[in-house]
């Protein structure tokens, strides 16, 4: 609703829709670099598909190189391109790279993709490797497909390992009172998303940088509070401006002949 006052006071100002839409969005991504940071960096975004067409370049010339094919995987897990992900790394298990950190990522692009038996069954055994990797990412991973898969019960015993495992975390409490809602359990939710947001609070700078989000999914009140404000702002701005006049057409600001002096109207010369 913000975002639509905003965009119809600028076209309001400048006289063009597209115009405005574009200083909307340089607006919307300017101000989160800002203040609340929920949006992906457009720099990082831009360096990482530079990234992956250079990977890209490598494997077409290389087929055999592990190592590129492991980080374009990577990349296209965190774009969310599973599919893409499991073909890309899929050769590298076939060619003996059983190490962990293979068999979590690609037992991740399979749960992702789908595929929730091979994924498992990969995060099993990256799990007998090392069941406490990157502070309980396979049971994050294992909760988070489990609970979108439905498999609510299913979910609620990962996820609560990895808030054990993994103190302070926000992303974690936050899929564990969903699921516990989901599972009927909502004093329970309202208890872990309570944890959660007092976890934000008492969180460093740049570790409420990174779990804004879900902070603010256990708590929406506080976003919807700030659209409100930006909602009021605006059009307060909007009501001062067009009492000033910023608004009124061109044609308003030139008075009609009313016959008591200037220059008649041009039926009168002729």
């Amino acid at each position: 609703m913000s975002k639509w006052m905003l965009w119809m006071f600028l076209t309001l100002l400048t006289g063009s829709p597209l115009l405005s839409l574009g200083l909307v969005i340089i607006f919307i991504f300017v101000a989160d670099r800002f203040t609340w940071r929920l949006l992906p960096s457009p720099v990082r975004m831009f360096k990482r598909f530079q990234r992956a067409g250079e990977l890209a370049g490598t494997i077409l010339t290389n087929p055999h190189e592990r190592r590129a094919r492991h980080e374009l995987a990577d990349i296209r897990v965190e774009q969310k391109r599973y599919e893409e992900a499991v073909d890309i790394l899929k050769p590298n298990l076939e060619a003996g790279d059983e190490d962990v950190d293979t068999l979590f990522l690609l037992g991740v692009a399979y749960l992702g993709s789908g595929d929730a038996r091979r994924g498992e069954l990969l995060l099993d055994e990256a799990a007998k490797l090392d069941a406490d990797y990157r502070q309980g990412a396979i049971d994050l991973e294992r909760g988070r497909f489990r609970l979108k898969r439905g498999e609510v019960k299913a979910a609620i015993e990962p996820l609560e390992r990895f808030c054990a495992t993994r103190q302070g975390t926000v992303e974690g409490r936050y899929l564990l009172a969903k699921a516990l809602a989901k599972d009927g359990r909502s004093a329970d939710a309202k208890r872990v998303r309570d944890l959660a947001w007092n976890e934000y609070l008492a969180a460093p700078g740049f570790q409420r940088r990174r779990e804004r989000r879900w902070a603010w999914l256990s708590r929406p009140s506080r976003p919807l509070t700030y659209a409100a404000l930006l909602a009021v702002v605006l059009g307060t701005g909007a009501a001062v401006a067009n009492q000033m006049g910023l608004f009124s057409s061109r044609s308003n600001h030139h008075a009609p002949y009313d016959g008591r002096g200037g220059r008649p109207p041009v039926s009168e010369w002729e």
